[in-house]
């Protein structure tokens, strides 16, 4: 997922349902614990602060997550501080966060024959449970850098995880498996693929008996998945790991995926990989996040405005409608932590994410709180 990397070198070797108001509390994959906290806000009022009632959630999104380099001594932060710093707060606010972790979990195996390779503790899935987020992709190029030693530590991981982790398993039924909550009487399925083109989804890429992570390049796969989830909720979110590096556009394959999504009722398609925000917005009923960007990165890119984040707040109905979408910009600064941005600086990123949308060919999706 890497190409262009300023001041880093290659990484080889581094180191049921039983709803209750206002939070997750239930789901699967059955051997994981159910989630804590979410958020999303706007540059103004934070509409998933106000008092919602039943039957209307907020789904918090952000992007690509690392505890490396720099940003590996953010696992050893203290309260009142968080790993992923002051937008937190902004996750915890939601009903429910989702995002990327861009890396294997594992002390052990050797480094796969790729530029580059990353990994981090177990420790990373309590940190990020404890700045707000509620489930984990692991659905990506880099949650198998270290070979089948790895893999097979980043599946203990997932097993002991304090928070929902998909994209993932044992094999394909698992790694495709969504995770599924109820939030005040909304039913939700969160479920993740890649369709990142590389050795990753060549080499592990679960099967019926092979561990790996899910792939959306085996379309039949995914689709079968999206719909087997749509019978247990009405409300299901694809988390996609695709599109070009640098590329604030979305590629082809990205918009033939989104539209057979669309079309098979999924409520939201969101992602990251391209390491520049892509555009976000409504394809018909469907909202389609393509690129979050980085979040909590480990080093410095050459790719234009990759320094450029945020959370993106979506409000649902237990019908699955999208009625209101929110942003919180943010800046990855120096530490490689989002920090948030507030007057002329969020008004400016806001403008520059929605002009995004214009060649990704989606359009505006309704303001949250109007």
């Amino acid at each position: 997922m890497l190409a262009l990397l300023i001041g880093l070198s290659p990484v080889a070797a581094c180191g049921p349902d039983d709803p209750v108001p206002g939070k997750a509390t239930t789901g699967a994959p059955a051997a994981q614990a159910a989630p804590g906290t979410a958020g999303a806000a706007s540059p103004g009022a934070s509409p998933s602060a106000r008092p919602r009632p039943d039957g209307v959630i907020t789904v918090a999104f952000a992007g690509d997550v690392h505890f490396e380099g720099r940003t590996e001594s953010r696992l050893a932060v203290a309260p009142p501080d968080h790993a992923l710093g002051p937008i937190s707060a902004t996750l915890s606010d939601a009903d429910l966060s989702v995002l990327n972790l861009e890396t294997a979990i594992t002390d052990r195996g050797a480094p796969e024959p790729k530029l580059y390779t990353f990994r981090t503790s177990p420790r990373a899935l309590d940190a990020l449970k404890d700045s707000g987020v509620d489930v984990v992709s692991l659905a990506n190029n880099h949650a198998v850098d270290f070979g089948a030693d790895g893999l097979t530590d980043t599946l203990a991981a997932k097993a002991d995880s304090p928070i929902p982790v998909i994209g993932l398993g044992r094999n394909a039924k698992e790694a495709y498996e969504p995770y599924l909550t109820t939030i005040r009487g909304v039913k939700v399925a969160v479920l993740a693929a890649s369709q990142v083109e590389d050795l990753t989804n060549q080499k592990w890429r679960a099967g019926a008996t092979k561990p790996g992570i899910a792939s959306a390049l085996d379309v039949t796969a995914l689709l079968k998945a999206v719909t087997e989830a749509k019978k247990q909720a009405r409300v299901v979110i694809v988390y996609l790991h695709w599109g070009e590096e640098g590329k604030a556009c979305p590629t082809a394959a990205q918009s033939a995926l989104a539209k057979k999504l669309a079309a098979a009722g999924v409520t939201a398609v969101v992602g990251t990989h391209a390491h520049t925000m892509v555009g976000a917005g409504m394809l018909g009923n469907t909202f389609v996040g393509y690129g979050f960007g980085n979040f909590l990165w480990y080093g410095t890119s050459d790719y234009p405005n990759s320094d450029d984040t945020g959370v993106t707040t979506l409000t649902l109905t237990a019908a699955g409608k999208v009625t209101g979408e929110s942003f919180t910009p943010a800046v990855v600064d120096g530490a490689g932590v989002p920090v948030p941005v507030t007057g002329a600086a969020a008004t400016a990123a806001a403008k520059r994410r929605d002009g995004l949308r214009g060649c990704a060919g989606l359009a505006a999706a309704p303001a949250a709180g109007q």
